[in-house]
């Protein structure tokens, strides 16, 4: 009976125990295949962190600063006794336009000079036209930035996993399995290779908004640059007329110390004769004395100008010039006020550097608001993996995704005000810069109408003043007058010279400061002291 009943049994007894195995068995697999994800979902971390690789911290480009100015007043010269309120014209250089980089080393001696040549030299080694062309080099390197933000990352990964597992720090207990299977405590160790290329891609709105803020960007610093390079032209062209300038008043001082001494050698002799007094003679040689120190004091200021020059254009300091060209006298008159006007709001760099730096806070600001929208984003890999590297097996894995905002506690607003009020910003800055513009030219273009006005009568005053002291000399020679006479009328010679460059360089310089009104300057300096 009890075998029979064993008999019975049988059957269910052995299709229990296949069954407590085939639970075991599939109890394992769980294990391993629990134990395994973990592993596998750190390698994954493992290769996504490797794209990740060290970024390079930049240091912070100096900007460029400083600017370039003429200013035109009406007064009397300096030590003049004219009565007529000549222009006195200065140009104030400011900031890195007033260095340079050194340039090449010049052969030995005197370096002649045009103004064309020294304007080409200002425009590749003056240091503002030098800064402004590297903010457009980290503009450009602004927009690549922007760009790889849209195109694909891909890179490689080599990894060796060694792994133990406790699982039950896994939480793979027997109770897990309801008490019937005993798992392992733990699994491994056991190592396996891999060696991925990988490929990450993400998608967005802002992302292309961003790449157009860039492109604009970077046409607003070349605008920037190519505004530096006006300003350049109008700080060297500034300098190099100032130098002449300084040059023909060493020269006509130089002609007045003659004049003095032949003055007082004159009303010397008479003393001697006896038919002038000695204060006569005194005041001739005080007249003397008091031109050679003016003509002392110019070639000063032309040794520290020419120094100054030099500077502008990447020249040392103590490099001899020789400036081959000198103020011409006469000048074709200006374009027509509404031509100049028109010309400099269709040409002016600085106003269209304006406009991009508004386009670009614009597409700033789309690039804001497209924060709401869903992005796409695309990662996968691809290689092989095994025990051994070489019996390793292909595997891959893709995922795509659409990422939705839900909730971001007010970032994406903050954004977009601040993008809004720079918009503002740069909106009111551009109007204003347009009507500035206007202006600019407008007052240059005065200065350029009142120094044409003014060098005629300049020219009068000279030749007057010379007639003058001629007849002075020819009644002092008679004994008709005394010396005091003829010191007046030196005088006069003296400040009517000193107008009349004065005028000239005034003249010239506010034919600059138009051409550079109107965008034109470099187009225009080459040219205009030719003949001369």
């Amino acid at each position: 009976m009890n075998k029979r009943r064993c008999k019975e049994h049988e059957g269910p007894c052995r299709r229990d125990g296949r069954t407590n195995r085939r639970v075991r068995w599939h109890a394992l697999a769980l294990t391993i295949i629990a134990a395994f994800l973990p592993c596998r979902q750190s390698m994954a971390q493992a290769g996504a962190g490797a794209s990740s690789q060290p970024k390079a911290q930049q240091a912070p480009l100096s900007q460029s600063g400083g600017t370039v100015e003429t200013q035109q007043s009406t007064s009397g010269s300096a030590g003049s006794s004219s009565s007529v309120n000549t222009l006195n014209s200065t140009i104030q250089v400011s900031g890195s336009y007033q260095g340079s980089v050194p340039g090449p080393k010049v052969p030995d001696g005197p370096l002649t000079l045009t103004i064309a040549d020294a304007t080409r030299r200002g425009l590749q080694f003056n240091l503002g036209g030098v800064t402004a062309s590297i903010e457009v080099r980290q503009a450009r390197a602004q927009r690549l930035a922007a760009v790889s933000e849209m195109l694909p990352n891909i890179y490689a990964t080599l990894t060796e996993t060694s792994t133990k597992i406790d699982l039950q720090t896994e939480g793979l207990t027997a109770s897990v399995f309801g008490g019937k299977v005993s798992p392992p405590t733990t699994i491994g160790p056991f190592h396996y290779y891999s060696a991925l290329a990988n490929v990450s891609e993400n998608l967005s709105l802002t992302a292309l908004h961003n790449v157009r803020q860039s492109d604009a960007s970077l046409e607003a610093a070349r605008m920037s640059a190519a505004d530096a390079r006006e300003l350049v032209v109008l700080a060297v062209g500034g300098a190099y007329l100032r130098v002449i300038a300084n040059k023909a008043n060493v020269l006509s001082q130089e002609a007045q110390v003659k004049q003095s001494e032949a003055s007082y050698k004159l009303a010397d002799d008479q003393y001697r004769a006896g038919t002038k007094t000695i204060i006569d003679s005194n005041k001739s040689l005080v007249e003397l004395r008091t031109q050679q120190q003016r003509l002392s004091a110019l070639r000063g200021d032309l040794s520290k100008q020419t120094m100054q020059l030099a500077r502008l254009i990447g020249l040392p300091a103590g490099q001899p010039l020789v400036l081959s060209e000198d103020l011409p006298v006469q000048v074709p008159p200006a374009a027509p006020l509404e031509e100049g006007i028109r010309a400099a709001l269709d040409a002016r760099p600085d106003l269209k550097a304006a406009k991009l730096q508004l386009k670009a806070a614009g597409e700033a600001r789309r690039a804001s608001k497209a924060e709401y929208l869903p992005s796409v984003s695309i990662n996968g890999n691809y290689g092989l993996e095994g025990i051994d590297p070489n019996k390793g097996v292909s595997a891959y894995q893709v995922s795509a995704g659409v990422n939705f905002r839900l909730f971001d506690s007010g970032r994406v607003k903050s954004d977009i005000d601040q993008a809004d009020a720079i918009f503002s910003q740069l909106q009111a800055r551009y109007d204003d810069l347009k009507a500035a513009v206007d202006l600019d030219v407008r007052q240059v273009y005065v200065d350029l109408q009142v120094a044409s006005e003014q060098i005629k009568v300049a020219q009068e005053n000279r030749r007057l003043a010379a007639e003058t002291l001629t007849q002075s000399v020819d009644r002092f020679t008679a004994g008709v007058t005394n010396s005091v006479e003829v010191v007046q009328s030196q005088e006069t010679v003296a400040a009517a010279e000193r107008d009349y460059i004065s005028t000239l360089f005034s003249l010239n310089l506010a034919r600059i400061a138009f051409a550079k009104a109107t965008g034109q300057a470099e187009k225009f300096i080459p040219s205009m002291l030719k003949g001369n």
